[in-house]
Order: structure tokens, then C-alpha cells, then sequence
């Protein structure tokens, strides 16, 4: 049988502009959007944008736009 492939290690995940990450920092600081524990940025802003309470356009399209980076 042929040796197992060796599997690549995945490529480096880039790091977000820091203007990004202040911007998600205050987001989650932010209690206008209730509490975040527990759950995902991307779940707050949804559960946000559900009750009526328009968190910006803007996280959501950083939480997409990274969402393999943690």
C-alpha cells in the first residue's frame, strides 16, 4: 500500500486591520445590544438586529468577512 498523503497544514489565517478589531471591541463592550456571554458575536448581533435594536451593518460584514478567524 502507499504511504498515507501528508496532510498541508492550513494556511495562516490573516490578521484583521486593527481599526476592525477596535470596532469589535466596542461592539462587545456595547450593553445597548444585551448581554454576550455564551454566545457568538455573529449570534449577539443577530439577536440584536431581531429585536429591533440595529447594531451596525458593519460588524456583521466583519464577522462574515473573518469568520474562520476566531
Amino acid at each position: 500500500a502507499p504511504p498515507p498523503a501528508e496532510e498541508s497544514p492550513p494556511p495562516p489565517v490573516a490578521a484583521p486591520d486593527p481599526a476592525v478589531l477596535e470596532m469589535l471591541r466596542r461592539f462587545d463592550l456595547a450593553w445597548e445590544y444585551g448581554p454576550c456571554t455564551g454566545i457568538t458575536r455573529l449570534q449577539r448581533w443577530e439577536r440584536a438586529q431581531a429585536l429591533g435594536l440595529s447594531p451596525p451593518s458593519s460588524i456583521r460584514d466583519a464577522l462574515l468577512e473573518h469568520q474562520d478567524n476566531p
